[in-house]
């Protein structure tokens, strides 16, 4: 089976609509019903929000400003393209105004959040993945500043425990009693791997993906950066791997 660019397809649900009263940050506000919603696909740059101790990330006021002009004091239509509440029983939302902007791609196109998603939550995605290639192609918001650059697979030292999209050609896979290993340098007890766990491997496979045929492709993988042997991705749904030849080249 060859490598595809495949996602979920945007396909929603409506919900209950509801007028907003408050912005917490870039990517979470809430409604006049009680409801909170986080804006699901997305992630905007965090603030403290009473956390002792957390630093804030560049540009995280701007964030919440920009989705407070975008819908503060307005009913917005929320829809659904997964699970629908999180742990702490916030709606995990889409978001469009009354004129059918959709907030969520708005929020991307001007560079104020990142796209992700969850295993649970996949909707939109090819759509919310081209806008950010606009806004990172134009150097918009968040990626004028190094915080947020795109890193290289060889060079990740810095930034175990954080979320980071990370570019680099696969130099060898492996399956390993259903577990398959992408890896990105010579030695994988140092150099930088992505992994999927059988049951994650299948799910490529299902959608005619065999993860395999990544070697000697360029990707783009994004997920959070743990410490195993070198710096590793435990990719859980393929909407975290682009491949790079299947698009415009970008620059930051």
């Amino acid at each position: 089976m060859a490598v595809q660019a495949q996602a979920a397809s945007c396909d929603l649900a409506d919900g209950h609509p509801g007028r907003v009263v408050a912005i917490t940050d870039g990517d979470t506000l809430e409604l006049d019903d009680g409801r909170v919603v986080r804006l699901v696909a997305l992630q905007a740059p965090k603030l403290p929000l009473g956390r002792p101790g957390f630093r804030a990330w560049p540009l995280g006021e701007e964030s919440r400003e920009l989705l407070g002009r975008l819908t503060l004091d307005r009913t917005l239509r929320l829809a659904y393209g997964g699970v629908r509440t999180d742990r702490y029983d916030r709606d995990l939302a889409h978001l469009f105004d009354r004129d059918g902007r959709w907030i969520q791609q708005e929020m991307i196109r001007a560079g104020m959040a990142r796209f992700y998603s969850f295993p649970d939550n996949r909707a939109c995605a090819a759509e919310l993945l081209a806008a950010e290639r606009e806004a990172r192609s134009r150097r918009l918001g968040i990626w004028r500043h190094p915080f947020y650059y795109i890193r290289q697979h060889d060079d990740l030292r810095n930034d175990i425990g954080s979320f980071q999209i990370v570019e680099g050609r696969v130099l060898q896979t492996a399956d390993v009693r259903g577990r398959v290993y992408l890896n990105f340098g010579a030695d994988y007890r140092t150099d930088f791997t992505v992994s999927l766990s059988p049951r994650v491997a299948n799910m490529f496979r299902k959608l005619s993906i065999d993860p395999l045929a990544y070697q000697d492709r360029e990707i783009r993988v994004r997920g959070w950066i743990k410490k195993r042997n070198g710096a590793l991705i435990e990719v859980t749904h393929p909407e975290q791997i682009e491949l790079m030849d299947q698009e415009p080249a970008s620059s930051q």
